[in-house]
């Protein structure tokens, strides 16, 4: 497992955008990603990229969040533009096993950040 730290969250007006941070310790040159989880909801997939550079993003952050990782700054990065009021939530920045090729889905997951808090207003 690896340890990851995130930073960068807080809060913003609607519209927005925030970028996140994610310190790696430890080897990960494979599946990464952020996750978020509102009050009441599961935890879910927002953002993932693999060791080769492949892209998830959910339907709901599709052209607005962008996915990045710096292999020499050990840093995972995700940029938020126009945010909206329901993309508050405790976001989470997560790393998957070797064996996994994809890591959108919380199950695959074996490492997790501590999370750091995303407010929109409205």
């Amino acid at each position: 497992q690896v340890q990851l730290v995130e930073s960068g969250g807080g809060s913003v007006q609607a519209g927005g955008s925030l970028r996140l941070s994610c310190a790696v310790s430890g080897y990960s040159r494979y599946c990464m990603g952020w996750f978020r989880q509102a009050p009441g909801k599961e935890r879910e997939g927002v953002a993932t990229i693999t060791g080769g550079g492949s892209t998830y993003y959910a339907d709901s952050v599709k052209g607005r969040f962008t996915i990045s990782r710096d292999n020499a700054k050990n840093t995972l990065y995700l940029q938020m533009n126009s945010l909206k009021p329901e993309d508050t939530a405790m976001y989470y920045c997560a790393a998957a096993p070797p064996w996994e090729a994809q890591c959108s889905v919380a199950y695959k997951v074996n490492s997790w950040g501590q999370g750091t808090q995303v407010t929109v207003s409205s």
